[in-house]
């Protein structure tokens, strides 16, 4: 095994680098996921694909092969963020690594080599005071608000850090519909409805189907941004009423 913090290697392949020291397997998609070096990242997918699973693997191959940086993670809440933290600790010791914190945050794990892991609470007040944050990963960023979203933001200005946005959807709003629908070609999006999880059976679907409706069940599993069940208009039609091809009314 290389010595904490020499990337020599690891960071060519990414994937084979988590299967190998992780024990990690990846599906097809959780393999894009780990082996891209796109700096902006989307995944839209189905409850229990592994969302935070596989960006936990990220952030340890990250924190192990870049000495000192500094990975973010950022949820709805500290139970949360505080879950992403413990998976990372646990592939943390299949590489030998005794996880302790950094001495400053509660919810932080600290490496050999001086790079840290660091998880927050959903809250804009919590997260200022942090800068030159080489990876930030917010988790369930549909329940995630937009003020928080555009403070976390400018943390990536120094470094040119990595952003990834990981949940299922809810609703047609907020900025994880907005960088999905129409955030342009900077964005890598991964899409898994649950038909094409090989670790959800048909027959469990079928269930939930039945048990959560049609509306819930396209959003928790089909990965659909659907509208929300009190609206009198479509989200559609409403953007496709607004244009800046006519002039605002000018009153004297």
């Amino acid at each position: 095994m290389k010595p904490v913090g020499d990337s020599s290697g690891a960071q060519g392949d990414a994937a084979e680098w988590v299967k190998e020291k992780l024990g990690f397997e990846p599906d097809a998609a959780q393999e894009r996921v780990l082996a891209t070096k796109s700096k902006r990242g989307l995944l839209n997918c189905t409850r229990q694909w592994g969302k935070s699973t596989v960006t936990a693997a990220k952030a340890v191959h990250h924190a192990y092969t870049q000495s000192e940086s500094l990975t973010l993670v950022v949820s709805p809440s500290s139970r949360q963020s505080g879950e992403f933290v413990r998976k990372a600790a646990g592939f943390a010791r299949r590489l030998g690594i005794r996880p302790k914190g950094d001495g400053d945050n509660e919810l932080s794990l600290e490496f050999p080599n001086g790079a840290r892991i660091v998880g927050l609470p959903g809250t804009e007040a919590t997260v200022r005071g942090f800068s030159a944050v080489s990876l930030l990963l917010v988790d369930e960023a549909a329940r995630v608000s937009d003020d928080l979203y555009l403070a976390i933001r400018p943390m990536l200005a120094v470094s040119a850090g990595t952003l990834w946005l990981m949940s299922t959807p809810f609703g047609k709003r907020g900025f994880f519909y907005k960088a999905w629908e129409h955030g342009g070609a900077d964005w890598m999006r991964v899409g898994v409805p649950a038909n094409e999880c090989p670790r959800i059976s048909r027959r469990f679907l079928e269930e939930e189907r039945e048990t959560m409706g049609d509306r819930w069940f396209r959003q928790e599993y089909l990965c659909e941004f659907v509208d929300q069940a009190s609206g009198v208009f479509g989200r559609d039609l409403l953007d496709r009423a607004i244009t800046s091809d006519v002039a605002p009314l000018v009153f004297a």
